[in-house]
């Protein structure tokens, strides 16, 4: 049974603090052995790569080949169905077309003293893709991962995906080949991603890390930051619904088990402004999991870290939302716009009754990439700019230090750096 709450009950503050702060993520401290692998790879290279790919996926990569060919991905995208060709084709399409608005703009300008400052945006010359693979199929996670590196100008696309006992998904390979990446090599786990931080013989070295992965990738991912950009270090999912009370139960029911069905320590909450729906929500809830197949898992996390909230009307759920900062927030009432311009904390956003967050998943075009964990508090979802750096410039000119310069001198006499003051008096002094 999911915890049931009720926002107007005395111990309310207390349980739903408890709720905010129940800590969902795998307990296991794998950040040592992680450590361990990194240090190998940048020790060893190819061979502790080779090592651990045998290892945990049962592969020898001298044998099977570290690169999977280019026929390969053509081949997998000739071989899938034309519905299916057809909807990674418009998928990809409308992630494109988003992010395309994302691409920031430069600006270059010189103010009333004669000073020319600006901005320049800029792409990483390379990005590191990652994928899960083996029997999991993620082709939505390829093209919102490869299309806004490809948006922002990245020269080089490298995707790993693991490949245990040598199984190769095809489909993860069609949708790479849609998305255009560049290179995909049959590696994964933490040696993955440090071999894409350190480069090795066989894997290039990249600027940037995205992907999603378990416990050992995104620990990889946390250590290697700094050596290498990443998206962000994400946890289980999650989603807030909100409703009031004139929505169809089982959609809302099929959006939290949607969610669920992720992963068992996923968590999806309701909350709404009618005991009723809540009651035929639960019931529906139950009534969906009796035929789905992924019961076992989704039932998991809606019996373990489910939740729905009572509030008496839709203003006294925005507290409650910024608090929880949800990866995913669904707005299934009239007037989803009132409450999204009240809203502050929130990975992403779906309006109206009509709009599950599956569609986003999906093709409709912004990012799945999105913070969790009350990350949305502080963090946003993967983007154009993710790929991409700013590099700011200045010219100065003869008119522009003469009217900036002694204030800088004298900022600097006070920081007791005399070069620097010398730096810009020199100039002012002897005019070339």
């Amino acid at each position: 049974m999911p915890q049931r709450l009720d926002a107007t009950a005395p111990d309310f503050a207390a349980a739903f603090a408890a709720l905010v702060d129940a800590k969902r993520d795998d307990a296991a401290d794998v950040s040592a052995t992680v450590a361990a692998i990194i240090s190998g790879v940048k020790a060893r290279g190819d061979a502790a790569v080779a090592e651990l790919t045998a290892k945990f996926d049962r592969v020898d990569l001298n044998a099977a080949g570290w690169e999977i060919p280019g026929v390969d991905l053509d081949a997998a995208l000739a071989s899938l169905a034309p519905e299916l060709r057809a909807a990674l084709d418009l998928a990809a399409a409308r992630i494109r077309a988003f992010h395309e608005r994302q691409k920031p703009q430069g600006n270059d300008a010189v103010d009333d003293a004669g000073v020319r400052t600006g901005v320049r945006w800029s792409p990483v010359d390379a990005a590191g893709l990652y994928v899960p693979g083996g029997r999991a199929a993620y082709p939505s996670s390829v093209l919102m991962n490869a299309v806004p590196a490809v948006v922002a100008g990245v020269r080089d696309l490298i995707m790993v995906t693991p490949t245990p006992d040598g199984m190769v998904n095809p489909l993860v390979l069609a949708a790479a080949r849609v998305a255009g990446v560049s290179r995909v090599f049959r590696i994964g786990g933490a040696q993955a991603v440090a071999a894409l931080a350190f480069g090795t013989a066989h894997i290039p070295r990249v600027d940037v890390i995205t992907g999603p992965g378990n416990a050992f990738v995104a620990e990889a991912k946390r250590q290697l930051y700094g050596m290498v950009g990443i998206d962000m270090v994400a946890g289980p999912s999650e989603v807030v619904i909100v409703s009031d009370g004139k929505s169809n139960p089982d959609w809302i029911a099929a959006d939290l088990l949607a969610q669920a069905e992720h992963d068992p320590v996923a968590q999806s909450i309701l909350i709404t402004t009618s005991p009723a729906e809540a009651d035929a929500v639960e019931a529906a809830v139950a009534r969906q999991l009796e035929t789905l197949p992924t019961a076992a898992v989704a039932g998991a996390s809606w019996r373990d870290f489910g939740a729905i909230i009572l509030v008496p009307n839709l203003a006294a759920s925005l507290p409650l939302l910024d608090a929880l900062a949800p990866e995913h927030a669904e707005l299934m009432v009239d007037d989803p716009d009132w409450l999204f311009a009240r809203m502050r904390h929130a990975g992403s956003v779906f309006l109206g009754r009509h709009t599950p967050e599956a569609a986003g998943d999906y093709l409709a075009g912004p990012n799945h990439v999105l913070p969790t964990g009350r990350r949305a508090r502080f963090a946003s979802g993967l983007s154009v700019v993710d790929f991409m750096k700013r590099t700011t410039f200045l010219d100065c000119g003869p008119r522009g230090l003469a009217a900036i310069g002694p204030a800088g001198a004298a900022i600097a006499d006070v920081e007791g750096l005399a070069a620097h003051a010398a730096s810009i008096r020199l100039r002012l002094e002897t005019g070339k």
